[in-house]
């Protein structure tokens, strides 16, 4: 499988004093498209206001950095308007409006990770907004729209004319719905205090998002974890056992990482940091080893309860395998199947580095 896996950086798309919009371009990062994933991040300023709209995909959105608020319409049910903060993983099915708003200093960053099997285009987001400069109101004549909502046409112009932004504004003095904390249940999961899934002390934990813990998941049919490695740990090599992609956003920290795949080639081996995203394909064995600052990533993985299988420690897949297999695979006596077979014997994923 000859393809470029190499990590990337989101280049911007729009913006303005408000905030901007990035994305990951499937010409600069081809498995997107292989793998009919998007991705795209929001970076709002204080005052900054994402006017409301949809996408043709479901998406994980995960908040990096900051606090704010988020409205969502889902179909055919009333407005849920959010308190959001960092860590934050809210599941967005299709049909969803959102509007995202930032009240605070600090600015305030979400990243979008989701399937693009109905995309318009393999490996993109197309967002479609309500109004705003390109907005869906600006497509449709006076007549159609006055109809519509029955108004006059006055009315109509200023409804269309008014909003000359385009996606994100600058708010100034805008009286927006107070968030309701209520509207969190079911709706959202803060990844960095949810009880831990794996916690390994001096190597790393992980809380992994799911239909047990945020059911409307099932709906994106995307599963979701928040991994975060100790500095100079090392997460074992292991694969998606039941073919799901494993889309990765390096949060924070730095570290080294190896893919293997078809034929026993090493198709990458690279240093990531915070900002790149890189994806590993189906069945492809991938490991991190954390630089001394440690090393944490949130990733999806395309399917809403995913499984994987370990390669190393006793629960690693070699571990489980009969002595004699192992000689025979190897092709080595037994001493030294018993010495590999004698390391790693705890029940881990994550190693601490060497004493």
């Amino acid at each position: 499988m000859e393809i470029d896996l190499t990590p990337r950086l989101a280049k911007k798309v729009y913006g303005g004093d408000g905030g901007s919009y990035s994305a990951w371009s499937p010409s600069e990062l081809p498995m997107l498209r292989e793998g009919d994933i998007g991705a795209a991040k929001l970076s709002l300023e204080k005052d900054g206001f994402a006017l409301p709209n949809y996408s043709d995909s479901a998406r994980v959105a995960y908040v990096l950095q900051g606090n704010g608020v988020v409205g969502i319409v889902l179909p055919e049910k009333e407005e849920k308007v959010l308190p959001v903060k960092k860590g934050d993983a809210i599941a967005l099915p299709f049909g969803v409006i959102t509007w995202w708003y930032n009240k605070e200093d600090t600015e305030f960053v979400v990243l979008f990770l989701g399937d693009t099997k109905t995309a318009h285009k393999r490996g993109e987001f197309t967002d479609f907004y309500l109004n705003g400069s390109n907005g869906i109101f600006t497509g449709f004549s006076t007549e159609f729209v006055g109809r519509a909502w029955d108004l006059e046409e006055s009315v109509v112009k200023t409804l269309v004319g008014k909003q000359t932004g385009k996606g994100i504004v600058k708010l100034g003095g805008a009286n927006l719905p107070e968030p309701n904390k209520e509207h969190r249940d079911g709706m959202t999961l803060n990844c960095e205090e949810a009880p831990l899934d794996v916690d390994i002390e001096g190597g790393g934990r992980v809380v992994v998002l799911n239909t047990k813990n945020l059911p409307l998941v099932g709906e994106v049919g995307l599963g979701a974890d928040l991994v975060r490695l100790d500095g100079s740990a090392m997460c074992s090599p292991g694969f998606s056992c039941d073919s799901a992609l494993q889309v990765t956003y390096i949060v924070r920290g730095s570290g080294r990482v190896q893919v293997v795949g078809v034929d026993g080639k090493r198709v990458l081996e690279t240093t990531v940091r915070a900002g790149n995203l890189f994806i590993v394909p189906r069945f492809f064995v991938v490991s991190k080893i954390a630089d001394p600052e440690g090393l944490e990533w949130f990733s999806i993985i395309t399917t809403p309860n995913p499984i994987f299988t370990h390669l190393a420690g006793s629960i690693g897949a070699w571990k489980a395998l009969s002595p004699q297999v192992l000689e025979a695979s190897f092709n080595v006596d037994s001493d030294t199947e018993k010495l590999f077979r004698s390391k790693r014997t705890s029940d881990a994923i994550f190693f601490p580095p060497p004493k």
